[in-house]
């Protein structure tokens, strides 16, 4: 008897329908055909101990299986769950009618548990833009998929459940969401407030300026000063997710199988911070089947990379062309992934081996030149991609000490608010431009064209700081920005000075 079961291939944020062909007629053979790979080959195994485990007889006949489109690799465990009940459909071990109404996915354990799966929200997405009444798959994903709204989803725990639901036998409850409440209640619940951190307004300030306009920010200072404490923070500052935004990036975390069991819908900007010893694909995404890497986990939130002149330099280097596309296109021979990347870079680093140069009390003991070779570790491409350097010294003991309670997040995050609604009206009409730090050009020349006093104090800089050309476009942006917070239609003087505070590693003699 032949029978169809529906599951589902997911390349890269979006999922594929594949129709599973179960035909089982007379003879020995099992032949599983459609380009499977070696996990998908193993199911047998798993499938006969489920199968028999659970009191059912699995079919001595020969069995034929196709997963359908045959050009698209299959890949996975997730595949045990439609096979094993397309072949008990097959063999008329269990009813069928039920069959074309659902997408099914899961991995069987020996003993018929069902495991979770990598993607459930893609697959969601697609089984109801396909026109399935329901998806059935492990529990732990259950809450993932009911986000999708007009779809009935079915958590299992076990192989028994569906067979019973499939023979009418057994009723299962539908897993309900309710998404605003579930992506309201945490959108405020963050673990770190910048009201820990005595001092250092200056640092504070600045990070306030690249939340506002999306300008990425590197952090120059000796260790202990606390360039990871603030940098952890900044989610905290940064405007809460949209449901779009939401929706995109949890479908990045599905595919990589980061959620959290139990989890909906991700309420909070991803944080990412990996270590420096990082390969370059673990960072952009790939491998023989492509995954997503940190910059694309780091969508629409933060990348941290502290301690960056220790990062590989071809891991820093592959990350320049996502900097400025806000996407990374993965290709291999047969197919092309293509990933979104949009995120807000933080950085940090020593500005010198020992970690002491500039240090108002401790020397630094590097040879001459070191220096500007530790400097040099990051190339001029990416560091002209960061718009905001800013220099950070040790807090002096009367600060840490003091108990006046410093700013709390939140008051910084409505100034960001304010700033971003801002630019959300200004760019409004103009496609894949969201924020000051995604300015061209032109945009420059049309937004933040300072007046003929801003012009003569940015001339004056330039020439006294010795700042290089990749500067300009830069403080033009982050004086937009600064703007913004003043609540000023117009760039000021006031706001280019401050800008312009903010190109440390731009001065040729910052390295002596």
């Amino acid at each position: 008897m032949l029978v169809k079961v529906y599951g589902a291939a997911v390349q890269g944020i979006s999922a594929t329908l594949i129709t599973i062909e179960v035909n089982c007629t007379q003879g020995i053979k099992f032949l599983l055909v459609g380009l499977p790979d070696a996990s998908v080959k193993e199911s047998h195994e798993r499938i006969v101990s489920a199968v028999q485990v659970n009191g059912f007889k699995f079919p001595r006949q020969q069995i034929v299986i196709n997963m359908s489109p045959a050009d698209i690799r299959k890949e996975g465990s997730a595949y045990d769950l439609p096979l094993a009940i397309g072949i008990l459909g097959a063999s008329d071990a269990i009813q069928t009618k039920k069959f074309e109404d659902y997408v099914m996915m899961g991995e069987l354990s020996l003993d018929g548990s069902i495991l979770p799966i990598k993607g459930a929200l893609p697959i969601a997405i697609m089984a109801k833009e396909a026109g399935f009444k329901g998806f059935i798959l492990p529990s732990e994903n259950a809450k993932e998929a009911a986000v999708v709204d007009g779809l009935e989803v079915y958590g299992v725990e076990n192989i028994r459940e569906v067979v019973g639901f499939i023979n009418g036998e057994r009723t299962l409850e539908s897993t309900k969401v309710d998404i605003y409440q579930e992506f309201l209640q945490n959108q405020s619940a963050f673990e770190f407030d910048f009201s820990d951190v005595k001092g250092q307004e200056n640092v504070k300030r600045a990070l306030e300026v690249a939340a506002a306009g999306g300008h990425n920010i590197i952090m120059i200072g000796p260790p202990g000063a606390g360039k990871s404490m603030m940098a952890k923070r900044m989610p905290s500052i940064l405007p809460p997710f949209t449901l779009d935004e939401a929706l995109e990036t949890t479908k990045i975390h599905s595919v990589a199988g980061k959620l959290d069991g139990g989890t909906s819908l991700m309420s909070r900007r991803p944080f990412r911070s990996p270590h420096h010893t990082i390969s370059d694909v673990a960072m952009v995404g790939g491998g023989a089947y492509p995954q997503p890497g940190e910059i694309s986990l780091a969508h629409n939130g933060v990348l941290f990379l502290d301690e960056l002149p220790e990062f590989n330099r071809t891991v820093l280097e592959v990350m320049r062309q996502p900097l400025e596309d806000r996407k990374i296109m993965i290709s291999r021979a047969k197919f092309s992934v293509e990933y979104p990347a949009s995120f807000m870079l933080v950085s940090a680093m020593n500005p010198c081996p020992c970690g002491y140069y500039n240090h108002p009390e401790k020397a630094c003991v590097c040879p001459p030149g070191a220096v500007q070779k530790y400097l040099n570790k990051i190339s001029g491409p990416l560091l002209d991609r960061i718009d905001i350097h800013i220099e950070i010294v040790p807090v002096p003991f009367e600060k840490i000490s003091d108990r006046t309670p410093a700013e709390h997040s939140n008051l910084i995050r409505e100034r960001v608010l304010k700033a971003r609604k801002i630019q959300e009206e200004r760019f409004r009409n103009i496609e894949g431009i969201y924020s000051n730090a995604q300015m061209t050009s032109k945009l420059l020349h049309k937004f933040a064209e300072p007046d003929e006093a801003g012009l003569k104090l940015l001339k004056t800089a330039m020439e006294r700081l010795n700042l290089s050309a990749r500067a300009y476009d830069r403080i033009l942006k982050v004086s937009r920005t600064i703007a913004d917070l003043d609540n000023s239609e117009k760039v000021l003087p006031s706001h280019l000075a401050e800008a312009i505070n903010y190109r440390n590693l731009d001065r040729e003699t910052w390295a002596g």
